[in-house]
């Protein structure tokens, strides 16, 4: 199995920057994770003592991908190890101009966001455009592609123009509750889900009902601002 180290020790399966801390990857040579067969020896002649080797580097059973800090979710392909199933997800919807009567979001790489929450090694994008997008009914996840992750690419895509290397896989998800209320949602990202000037990010599984201009913060810079019909 080949992944990548990050400066800081993570081990990473992307080769620009760090799953886990975002960190840039630059000039680091792929290394090849050995699975040890037993996770300690035990010393002869001493049963209740052990002599315990380096940390046993868990796969996910769905696509291999090095579980990190034993987490719950699979950070590429989002599999529960907890219950044993892979997340369905839909097949994203095409992003046009709607109808009057929906919701759109402003995403933008937000300088106030980044300065605040600085990344070593990670310089802002100066020229990252600005995008409007519709938000369709009933949910939009929100994540980065790659093309070692199974499955469709997220609802609002954030592996483009430029790509924001603090962003997950699976990073949140916005859902149309059945009163009409935009939630969001953090399905265990890495590095959190923020909303507005709030210092401590959602808890994974957490819900936060949003209105009109909130914004939520995701990455090291991206800014998702909603906008009410």
């Amino acid at each position: 199995m080949t992944s990548y180290v990050c400066p800081k020790g993570h081990p990473s399966r992307e080769g620009d920057f760090c799953d886990t801390c975002g960190t840039r990857i630059s000039g680091s040579a792929p290394t090849t994770v050995v699975l040890p067969s037993t996770p300690s020896a035990q010393v002869t002649g001493q049963p209740s003592m052990q002599v315990t080797g380096p940390p046993t580097i868990v796969p996910c059973p769905n696509c291999g991908t090095p579980r990190t800090a034993m987490w719950r979710f699979c950070e590429e392909c989002g599999y529960d190890h907890n219950t044993g199933r892979v997340p369905e997800f839909a097949a994203p919807p095409p992003v046009t101009a709607g109808p009057p009567g929906q919701w759109t979001a402003t995403v933008f790489a937000d300088r106030t966001y980044f300065d605040a929450n600085v990344a070593e090694g990670v310089v802002f994008p100066a020229d990252a455009p600005e995008r409007t997008v519709v938000l369709p009914a009933p949910q939009v996840r929100i994540g980065r592609s790659s093309s070692s992750a199974p499955g469709p690419a997220p609802d609002l895509d954030l592996s483009t123009a430029p790509a924001d290397p603090g962003v997950s896989h699976n990073h949140a998800l916005l859902t149309l509750s059945v009163d009409g209320v935009w939630l969001v949602s953090d399905l265990n990202s890495t590095n959190g889900t923020y909303v507005n000037d709030e210092e401590r990010p959602l808890t994974a599984g957490q819900s936060r009902a949003l209105k009109d201009g909130d914004q939520v913060h995701v990455g090291v810079w991206t800014t998702i601002a909603l906008h009410a019909p």
